[in-house]
């Protein structure tokens, strides 16, 4: 009987797979098999269950991050967009994202719904869509209008793959990634109840390395991972409680990350790679499968700069929402430059939070960020300032 992984192992393989720009994990599962596929996708969501029902799998495309020197990328962008696109078309133009059979470009933003059509013209052998997600959270209008959606994505994604899956294979499909979005919830639960034994750093590299190897390995990872930091905690430190908001697409750099919590704070919420749990609650496996995976993200989508609020109040209690649920001490809204959907909630959400009396700091990034010093000094100096004198 093998040894239980360890909380080293677990991260080194995780970062490992974060670091890796030539997806050697995909590339890996593809080479056993001359009869695999495999279906990339950008932020923020996409329906990855229809992907592995189709028997291809699903890889998440979040650029280079601070490890890729853009040049071909920057002929096709101006200046003034955030920095993700520049960095994807670098990958697909080096040679890098060569081994997908497709890629979906979901309805985050402008700059992603104009990448699709660059994407189409850079590759018109691969299948290109660009996924409009619904922005009415209503079963008899955007749920209908979502399953339509999801039925022409099977019946397309079937077509690539030569064989499309039955009711009873989607069933087995959206059941895996219920689990999957349930081990998700488990991290963010144990980071938020004891965010020493979970670090950000860690959860972060553990939930990339999840977006470009099969959801199977993720889930017994993930798993091993809980059992190895119940064994193995890290001390408690005195720092304060915050949650990140904004970086729900464009990722910020590791260290970005690793700066915040070293600064005296503990990331307790954020909304970091979101799509990988938009639904917040198990999707049903008995009749029909498309229609209980419409309305579930209909019904219980993550509220997110990219999904309209039909709320009478609109966006403006969200923050309060979050930082009761977490029990957090402040907000950091730390968001890409450019970043469009995040850059225009940011005045109402901060200005719902501060009217609860919420601490709160803002600032921008770019995923190629390689100086941290003065987003230590302000993420340090917020710290302080709430050790010393709260909310007042």
């Amino acid at each position: 009987m093998e040894a239980p992984l360890t909380r080293e192992e677990i991260v080194a393989w995780a970062r490992e797979c974060y670091e890796d720009l030539e997806f050697s994990a995909a590339r890996k599962w593809l080479a056993q098999d001359p009869a695999r596929k495999a279906i990339g996708f950008l932020p923020v969501y996409a329906p990855r269950e229809l992907i592995h029902a189709c028997g291809m799998l699903p890889v998440g495309i979040y650029g280079g991050g601070d490890q890729l020197e853009i040049i071909r990328g920057d002929a096709f962008y101006q200046s003034y967009i955030c920095h993700l696109p520049r960095s994807v078309v670098e990958l697909g133009q080096t040679g890098r994202l060569d081994f997908l059979s497709g890629v979906l470009f979901p309805s985050t933003c402008d700059v992603i719904r104009n990448l699709s059509g660059i994407w189409q013209l850079l590759s018109p052998e691969l299948y290109v869509r660009y996924v409009d997600v619904p922005q009415i959270r209503d079963v008899e209008t955007g749920g209908k209008f979502w399953r339509r959606e999801l039925q022409t994505l099977v019946d397309d994604l079937g077509r690539v793959a030569g064989k499309t899956p039955n009711d009873a294979v989607l069933r087995q499909s959206i059941a895996l990634y219920n689990d999957v979005r349930a081990t998700i919830s488990a991290l963010y639960r144990i980071r938020c109840d004891e965010p020493w034994r979970i670090p950000t750093e860690e959860l972060y590299l553990l939930l990339r390395a999840g977006e470009v190897v099969p959801p199977e390995e993720f889930l017994q990872r993930a798993k091993a991972y809980i059992e190895a930091t119940a064994s193995d905690p890290l001390p408690k430190k005195d720092r304060v409680r915050v949650i990140v908001v904004g970086a729900f697409c464009e990722q910020p750099p590791l260290g970005l990350i690793k700066t915040i919590e070293r600064s005296g704070c503990y990331i307790v919420d954020d909304d970091l790679l979101v799509g990988n749990r938009m639904i917040t609650q198990p999707v049903a496996t008995d009749g029909d499968p498309l229609t209980h995976l419409a309305n579930a993200f209909v019904e219980h989508g993550e509220r997110t700069s990219v999904l309209y609020e039909e709320r009478p109040e609109g966006k403006r209690t969200l923050m309060k929402e979050r930082i009761d649920a977490a029990k957090a001490d402040g907000i950091i809204f730390a968001a890409p430059s450019f970043c469009d959907p995040a850059l225009l909630d940011r005045p109402m959400l901060r200005a719902g939070a501060e009217a609860e009396g919420i601490p709160c700091i803002a600032f921008q990034y770019a995923e190629n960020t390689g100086q941290f010093q003065q987003f230590r000094e302000q993420t340090g100096t917020f710290s302080d300032s709430i050790k010393l004198w709260g909310g007042q």
